[in-house]
């Protein structure tokens, strides 16, 4: 059961599993790939998305065993939100973490799962998987409508 309001009067690290999970909005930009400029350390967005990431929906296909698939899918946590620099701005974590409590688009607020992809926020219909695209090649695929 969740907590009302838990994101306005809880900090990260005292959400329950429940409330953690409720957080995430579901955009999936979390499961793009994202390239890092090693002069500068500035992250660049792609719309290739990991092989497990549904880009209808934008949800994973496979949630609960993603690790199993894909061994270096991040497990999210609270104390590792801060260190997460290539997390989007609009990420729940990062807003809550930040102190810039959610957007208004956000399921918690707007009652909705679509208000993310009517906000533009969703990577639904917006992203291609990764399989068979060559890493020398996803460059190629950046996008800018992803913001940090």
């Amino acid at each position: 059961m969740l907590r009302p309001h838990f994101w306005d009067h809880y900090p990260l690290d005292e959400l329950t599993k429940e409330e953690w999970e409720g957080l995430c909005d579901g955009c999936g930009q979390c499961c793009l790939i994202k390239l890092e400029d090693e002069d500068t350390g500035r992250i660049a967005y792609t719309q290739l998305a990991c092989k497990l990431l549904d880009c209808g929906t934008g949800l994973c296909s496979n949630y609960g065993q993603r690790q199993e698939f894909v061994p270096d899918c991040i497990q999210l946590a609270p104390h590792m939100v801060s260190q997460l620099t290539w997390l989007p701005a609009s990420c729940a974590y990062r807003r809550i973490h930040e102190g810039r409590g959610l957007a208004s688009w956000h399921p918690l607020i707007s009652g909705h799962r679509e208000s993310v992809r009517h906000a533009g926020k969703s990577v639904a219909g917006r992203c291609r998987t990764e399989v068979g695209v060559d890493e020398e090649d996803w460059d190629r695929y950046i996008v800018r409508w992803v913001k940090q």
